[in-house]
């Protein structure tokens, strides 16, 4: 739900790194506009897909197939590295999103592919955040569950 700014900013000029990033905008902190995609060598590798309240599942995974799929599979990646957010579940008290523990799944399942596909698997996720703690649990082991059956 969180546009990830400080890691957008750490790679904003950097032509190694495709930084991608989906987040409910207007909010918190106020960046992650469509326009911001990079600087100097970096400019066309970052990809920030602002969405407005009560997108859920279907309008996601559209994103995900349309935007990051296209973009990986140009890029390639070596190694792919998730900053797992679970605030935009429809349950999170401080999001307008609706996504739910299966769509995570999916989204999950996406990302997995484009590891498999191009880095060997090779995939870490960090977890970011989420402020409804059954919600947090179930989309946390979902996503686990979806990247123990990827290998």
């Amino acid at each position: 739900m969180h546009h990830g700014n400080g890691t957008q900013h750490a790679f904003y000029d950097d032509a190694s790194v495709l930084f991608f990033s989906t987040h409910q905008f207007p909010y918190y902190p106020g960046t992650g506009r469509a326009t911001e995609t990079g600087e100097g060598a970096g400019k066309g590798f970052t990809i920030n897909v602002p969405l407005s309240g009560g997108q859920g599942d279907d309008e996601y995974r559209e994103v995900f197939q349309k935007v990051l799929v296209p973009a990986a599979d140009t890029f390639q990646p070596e190694f792919v590295l998730i900053s797992a957010g679970f605030d935009a579940h429809r349950d999170d008290p401080l999001a307008s999103m609706n996504l739910t523990e299966q769509g995570y799944g999916e989204l999950t399942d996406i990302v997995a592919s484009i590891a498999k596909n191009y880095a060997g698997g090779r995939i870490l996720a960090c977890l970011e955040g989420g402020y409804h703690l059954k919600a947090l649990a179930g989309s946390v082991d979902q996503h686990l569950q979806v990247l123990l059956n990827s290998e």
